[in-house]
């Protein structure tokens, strides 16, 4: 007589799954800790493997699961756009510091990400720290809200120039290592950007939807 698979079966191949997605993060881990004993070894190997496990396992954090997809000629893309980013940003800020006409005005905006995900959501937070004159000063994890200090926000375009450069560098992310839907999902949300631009043109531009603080910088 025989018999279908266990019921079991399902449980033990989703922590596999699991196991073998968190895998790059117990790897980095593992080098973190080799790194800190500026030693390898058999005995400092093992300790790193023990210790990751626990620290992945005992301490509750939220579960960051890697989607298992990585486009390398769109990763090629966010690191160029990145330097990018940094070369004309530190260019403008060292312009703004030597300036004597130039007169300070910043914002604080609140902009609304395409995702939900965790790793999307903290990779965004990072590259835009890293480019001169914006940095993240908080994150609203349950609503996919980021807030970032923002330099030389002078008008709305201004700020709206600034929402889109995260919505950009978000979108640029989820193409590289995002999953499908999230690709598909930042896409689907690229193309109504694009038509809502095509349809307001000769006519005032379309802010309402994309502006997250007001001109002083403070937040509906």
């Amino acid at each position: 007589m025989t018999t279908g698979p266990t019921t079991d079966s399902v449980p033990e191949m989703s922590r596999w799954w699991s196991v073998w997605r968190q895998l790059p993060l117990l790897v980095a881990l593992v080098a973190l800790w080799c790194f800190l004993w500026d030693h390898i070894d058999a005995l400092t190997i093992v300790s790193g493997i023990v210790l990751a496990v626990l620290v992945t396992r005992t301490l509750y954090l939220p579960p960051v699961l890697l989607s298992g997809r990585f486009n390398v000629w769109r990763g090629l893309l966010l690191g160029l756009r990145m330097m990018f980013d940094v070369v004309v940003a530190s260019l403008q800020v060292a312009w703004f510091s030597i300036n004597p006409w130039w007169k300070p005005m910043n914002s604080i905006i609140a902009v609304q990400l395409l995702t939900r995900s965790d790793l999307v959501t903290t990779l965004t937070a990072e590259a835009i720290s890293v480019v001169p004159g914006t940095v993240v000063v908080d994150i609203d994890r349950e609503r996919g809200l980021l807030y970032l200090h923002a330099l030389g926000t002078r008008t709305a375009a201004d700020i709206e120039r600034t929402h889109l450069s995260v919505l950009g560098t978000e979108e640029r992310i989820v193409l590289a290592i995002g999953t499908r839907a999230q690709a598909e999902s930042v896409r689907e949300a690229r193309r109504e950007r694009r038509a809502a631009r095509a349809s307001a043109t000769g006519g005032s531009a379309p802010r309402g939807r994309h502006d997250a603080s007001g001109p002083n910088g403070g937040t509906p």
